[in-house]
């Protein structure tokens, strides 16, 4: 029996997207897995704070079209069906475990920036994600 029957690779959409499918389609592979995908934009309210003094509804909708394509043309080249991959709005962290969790995801793959200090306390999203995840975590360097 397989140990990872389902796994959802979380992407920023950058360039470091790249090593995470890299060990992601590995993983799908070596386990005969199937491999979703999720990008998560964070709302501009909560990234600025909800006192921003002009209507920023403009900016989220370029954003998510945006993503929408970029992460159309990923999941193009990782060979991820439509239905399979996933635009989410909210906070990563949370966003990343409840998809986990309805899609009964095995494994989430996740990057991480080996970041130190502040950045590391304030803004870890593969600290979120593993504390309120529903599986396993995979957390690949990326960036260095």
């Amino acid at each position: 029996m397989n140990e990872y029957t389902h796994i959802l690779v979380a992407v920023d959409l950058t360039e470091e997207s790249r090593v995470l499918a890299k060990k992601a389609c590995a993983l799908q592979k070596a386990y005969e897995a199937k491999l979703s995908c999720v990008h998560v934009i964070e709302p501009l309210s909560l990234t600025y704070g909800v006192d921003v003094p002009m209507d920023l509804s403009t900016v989220q909708e370029q954003i998510q079209e945006t993503a929408k394509i970029q992460l159309r043309e990923f999941a193009m080249e990782l060979e991820i069906v439509t239905t399979d991959q996933h635009l989410i709005f909210g906070r990563p962290e949370t966003e990343i475990d409840s998809l986990a969790n309805q899609i009964a995801a095995d494994l989430i793959v996740v990057g991480s920036h080996g970041r130190h200090g502040i950045a590391l306390l304030f803004r870890s999203t593969v600290n979120g994600v593993l504390h309120g995840a529903p599986c396993d975590v995979l957390a690949v360097r990326v960036g260095i």
